[in-house]
């Protein structure tokens, strides 16, 4: 089996408490942990799991700094996800609009019969 990192990246982001952790993140900047549990109703060890999650997927990074763990948005990961998701975005465009080249063919055929018929 192949690895895909942005399988990892999809598994991270399907979880609506990490997402919001990454808005959190992306809204108030670097966090320690302390910081970022205070956001969220769930218990400390599973918001750390949650940041676990992230940044195995590398779409955190956490700096220890003396007693504290500090985490901020990884922007390459951020970046290369979206590069990849435009490029899906755009295939999907392409496709779409072959889709509606056929379906309007097909209109066109269907019309120039009922005429034909008349």
């Amino acid at each position: 089996m192949v690895y895909n990192k942005d399988m990892d990246i999809f598994v991270a982001l399907s979880d609506p408490t990490r997402r919001a952790i990454l808005e959190v993140l992306a809204t108030r900047g670097e966090l320690s942990a302390t910081d970022i549990y205070e956001h969220f109703s769930v218990s400390p060890q599973a918001i750390s799991q949650h940041l676990k999650v992230l940044r195995e997927a590398q779409l955190v990074v956490m700096e220890k700094r003396a007693q504290k763990h500090l985490y901020r948005l990884n922007p390459q990961t951020l970046s290369q996800f979206e590069i990849w998701v435009q490029q899906t975005r755009q295939r999907w465009e392409e496709r779409f609009d072959v889709l509606d080249k056929v379906l309007e063919e097909e209109k066109q055929k269907r019309t120039q019969d009922k005429q034909e018929r008349k």
